[in-house]
């Protein structure tokens, strides 16, 4: 018996010392820029206060908007999903908290009856010593088993079990992230369709009047038919490009039904393209930022410190495992005597360390595959850090090239506009040809329509940045 508690003294007191100098978790180590890399009057770098720090209803002014982005967290079937898994994993969690208490179970009532051979050991035995040819056998127990984690392997599990739960987290929140930027892209892209079906509308109307000028001026024969056929031909193009629109504005309502868990109807809108401002003073902070504000990021950071403590539990399953179990309850060979005190009570206790000697290498593998899939996660980590920071950059100037594009489209409309009023007035004084009448109708018309497109991409791009700093989760 002393020995046996040697034994444990000494396995003990190495688990202690080993357990000592396992390698605590640190963040890898990523050299990050001072500032981005891009620099405009619409953004600030230089700023502490990154814009992903606020919350989306305080960045989206449009209440339609903020509704349906409200109406998408509860409902969106997705976040839902993620959301459920946080509840999985938290169980998962809960239970690796009691990796460290003993095992018990309870044999209620145990009853067998076994009847050697004759012709056996046991059976020449049990009829010479018994003067029976059968054993009887009733059992009730209460059985422990517990392992102590002298190495810190149930330590391990436990900080692999709340990785899972924490990534879970940020999964979610990277889901609602990239919900709340898919919902405000339809809302916008249907405020940019609208616009595009108004200005469409507009030079119908105007297709129409000049079609009428033309009519008249044929039959007064100062043109032929030529002309009303080519405006003809004109008007029914435009028609068909409002059919087309429309088809796309029932599409992107239904794109945004779903987004928000709700069958496929019309969305109510009372906000114009025109009327949408673009933030001013946007702030991107500092890269670093990126590390605590990104989901995405801090999930892969959740990966490297899962490696970490997977690689212990690798590295401590070489290790002597010490098991100690224990029974007790009642025994007897005659069901009369089965609850007899004290006379059927028994117990047991055992202790046991037990070596892997001998596995087919198994565990030596295993512990090298756990460190490079440690470095695995390191990579990913870094991977995912730069093409975070790419992703502000590449947002930081579409944001300043979208407006230097929108001033010059601006420019272009009001030319077009000038130089289908010039155009038409000519032509009835016969100064120019029908075809510069609907050079210049055609020539609007995609003006406008580029226009709108110009400032849709704009507030995406916006948008872009918001979720590509980290911004929508809060």
């Amino acid at each position: 018996m002393n020995s046996f508690k040697k034994i444990i003294y000494i396995t003990t007191l190495s688990g202690f010392i080993v357990s000592c100098s396992v390698q605590q978790y640190t963040p890898p180590e990523i050299e990050l820029p001072e500032s981005f890399r891009n620099e405009d009057s619409l953004v600030q770098k230089d700023s502490t206060s990154s814009i992903a720090r606020i919350s989306y209803k305080a960045f989206f002014k449009d209440p339609v908007l903020v509704t349906l982005i409200d109406k998408a967290v509860e409902k969106n079937y997705d976040l839902q999903t993620a959301l459920k898994q946080i509840e999985f994993a938290s169980l998962g969690y809960s239970q690796s908290k009691w990796a460290n208490v003993p095992t018990v179970s309870a044999t209620i009532g145990q009853a067998s009856i076994s009847r050697p051979s004759d012709n056996s050991l046991n059976g020449l035995s049990l009829g010479q010593f018994l003067g029976q040819k059968y054993i009887e056998d009733y059992n009730s127990s209460i059985n422990i088993s517990w392992e102590a984690d002298i190495w810190g392997k149930i330590k391990g599990a436990k900080q692999e079990a709340l990785t899972d739960y924490l990534k879970t987290q940020e999964a979610a929140k990277a889901v609602k992230t990239r919900l709340v930027s898919e919902v405000v892209k339809g809302y916008y892209n249907l405020l940019m369709l609208d616009k595009q079906l108004e200005v469409t509308q507009n030079n119908l109307s105007f297709a129409d009047s000049t079609l009428t000028i033309v009519k008249k001026q044929q039959e007064l024969g100062l043109i032929t038919s030529l002309a009303v056929e080519q405006q003809e031909i004109t008007k029914a193009q435009i028609l068909k490009s409002i059919s087309v629109i429309e088809g796309s504005i029932n599409i992107q309502e239904n794109a945004l039904s779903i987004l928000t868990g709700t069958m496929p109807s019309r969305i109510e809108r009372q906000a114009r393209l025109d009327d949408v401002i673009v933030p001013e003073g946007l702030s991107a902070g500092y890269p670093s930022e990126i590390l605590s504000l990104r989901p995405d990021v801090k999930s892969r950071e959740l990966d490297v410190r899962k490696s970490v403590a997977s690689i212990h539990i690798a590295k401590m399953s070489m290790y002597p495992a010490l098991n100690i179990t224990a029974q007790g309850g009642l025994n007897s060979f005659k069901a009369s005597n089965w609850f007899e005190l004290p006379g059927s009570l028994f117990g047991l206790a055992a202790g046991s360390i037990v070596q892997p000697i001998l596995n087919g290498k198994r565990l030596k593998t295993r512990f090298e595959q756990t460190k490079i899939s440690s470095e695995q996660a390191e990579l990913n980590f870094k991977s995912s850090v730069l093409t975070a920071v790419a992703e502000v950059s590449d947002a930081m100037v579409q944001i300043e090239k979208l407006e230097a594009q929108q001033k010059i489209a601006e420019g272009l409309v009001e030319r077009t506009k000038s130089v289908v009023t010039n155009s038409l007035t000519l032509y009835k004084y016969n100064e120019a040809t029908y075809l510069d009448v609907i050079t210049a109708q055609t020539s609007k018309l995609q003006s406008e329509l580029e226009l709108a497109s110009i400032k849709s991409q704009r507030l995406n791009a916006v948008t872009t940045l918001y979720r590509s700093l980290g911004g929508g989760w809060q």
